[in-house]
């Protein structure tokens, strides 16, 4: 029997790397996934990946646009029969120091990341507050204490974490718990592409940022959807607002 037997779980940005990792975790633990991903036919075949006897659906959706966000959460609701979970993990980059920054640059960031957890929230918790149960858990990183070249994306992710705390603050009455989770380096395909923009090799790169660290290694997809998938279990119920730094320990020294 699985923690998460009976529930549905909506993770944006899932194709692929974190977002992906944390939807396998909730299918290994028994609940029906909703992979949502900007690309549907990518949400699609990730959701397949997900294995046999999984539920799982894939939803391709601009988490920025209102209309697109509605409408994804109801065939989710649709297709699965109802939705438990939601883990706001859709992002992008547009890194450059400020006076190269364009507001282009700025506002995709701002999009995604805030104005995309903002109305997934939005449309999520109708049908958490009419059952009396949701969780949601929203994804920031150590990026969000700053970190040099990315000025939109440390605001957008120190952002998120306001817009938790004041979520748990509103929502918690209603039988909704709302936590951030703050990745530190985590080796996915876009950090491996970070190395191929600064002329390093993958794991060179991965041992640089691996020193960083009192663990001494690299995160992996897995170290934070065990984070998630803790924090949108039932043990997790009395834990809301917070933000829980999964980073080996960097931001300690």
């Amino acid at each position: 029997m699985g923690r998460f037997d009976g529930r549905v779980a909506v993770v944006t940005g899932a194709a692929r790397g974190i977002g992906f990792g944390t939807a396998t975790r909730f299918a290994e633990e028994g609940a029906a996934v909703a992979i949502l991903d900007l690309d549907e036919s990518s949400a699609a075949d990730a959701a397949a990946r997900l294995g046999e006897g999984v539920r799982a659906v894939g939803v391709g959706v601009d988490v920025a646009d209102a209309d697109q966000v509605e409408a994804a959460v109801q065939r989710v609701v649709d297709e699965l029969g109802g939705l438990h979970i939601l883990v706001n993990n859709a992002g992008v980059t547009r890194d450059n120091l400020l006076f190269k920054m364009t507001e282009q640059d700025w506002d995709v960031v701002m999009g995604v990341h805030l104005k995309g957890a903002f109305l997934m929230s939005r449309a999520a918790q109708k049908h958490f507050v009419a059952q009396k149960y949701g969780k949601i858990v929203n994804l920031s990183s150590t990026s969000a204490l700053g970190n040099r070249g990315q000025a939109n994306y440390s605001a957008a992710k120190m952002g998120v974490q306001g817009f938790t705390r004041t979520l748990g603050i509103e929502l918690g009455p209603f039988g909704i718990n709302v936590n951030a989770v703050a990745p530190g380096f985590i080796a996915t395909e876009m950090t491996d592409a970070t190395a191929t923009r600064l002329g390093m090799g993958v794991e060179e790169f991965r041992e640089l940022n691996a020193q960083h660290n009192p663990v001494r290694r690299v995160g992996y997809p897995a170290d934070i959807a065990a984070a998630v998938a803790f924090l949108c279990s039932d043990e997790g119920s009395y834990i809301t607002g917070q933000t829980l730094y999964v980073d080996g320990g960097a931001t300690l020294v």
